[in-house]
């Protein structure tokens, strides 16, 4: 990948420092989905038990139909489990209400996804530095993290740059940034190459392995075998079950 600044380390700033208890802890997780007669219409997970622990690279897989996708909505509080418990950070998340559950989702994950989502009309500084906009953050040290998250990511030189004046790969990693930048306790990317030619695509699996190396927890959605191959964990779901949990290192 380019290099167009220094590196600027992950675990440099205390404010990024992770706590020793699993990140992710989900017991008995069930999700069903319910037609208007109130019949079950697909019972989407059917008891997961999963713990993640900090600084893990784990890798969600699965056919079109598993539950993948399910339990990433909820491993991300995008969505809640119909049964079950889920532990964030140590936090039961089905007990907030739905503010609090925002606010909480804002604070802990960092998201990204297939498509960048960037604002078109927006720089790249103020694209990275929405979320704390959002968090009621004071503007000068929006600034200071949003040029820090790009410097991490090499994009230190574009800050005023719009997202149309970028590549792809580019618009991934202010995407990347951004998703760093509430110093979230957990990295969640779904699919995060799939818009990238292979070249690309490379260089942000590059980064997302210095980002771990660094201490970022990360969990990917992926159905690509190679890619699941270079995480630490993978996690393979079938017909609303773990079909296996397994080590790679």
């Amino acid at each position: 990948m380019p290099r167009s600044a220094p590196h600027t380390s992950l675990t440099a700033s205390p404010t990024l420092t992770k706590p020793d208890h699993p990140v992710a802890a989900l017991t008995g997780i069930t999700k069903i989905y319910y037609k208007p007669d109130g019949t079950i219409m697909v019972e989407a997970l059917r008891g997961v038990d999963i713990t993640i622990r900090t600084n893990e690279y784990v890798a969600i897989m699965g056919a079109s139909g598993s539950g993948k996708s399910t339990l990433m909505n909820i491993l991300g509080c995008l969505d809640r489990p119909t049964a079950g418990q889920y532990l964030l950070d140590g936090v039961p998340s089905q007990e907030l209400d739905d503010e609090a559950l925002s606010k909480f989702r804002g604070q802990k994950i960092g998201f990204v996804f297939q498509a960048f989502n960037l604002i078109a009309q927006l720089t790249v500084e103020e694209n990275v530095s929405v979320p704390l906009f959002y968090q009621g953050v004071h503007k000068h040290e929006r600034v200071q993290r949003a040029r820090a998250c790009l410097e991490l990511v090499d994009l230190a030189d574009r800050l005023d740059h719009r997202p149309r004046e970028l590549s792809g790969g580019q618009q991934q990693r202010v995407a990347i940034a951004r998703a760093l930048v509430t110093n979230p306790v957990v990295l969640m990317a779904d699919e995060p190459t799939g818009n990238l030619d292979s070249k690309t695509g490379e260089a942000i699996l590059t980064l997302f392995e210095r980002l771990h190396d660094e201490g970022m927890t990360i969990i990917m959605v992926t159905h690509d075998d190679d890619i699941a191959d270079r995480c630490h964990r993978i996690i393979r779901l079938k017909d609303g079950l773990v079909e296996y949990d397994r080590s790679l290192r």
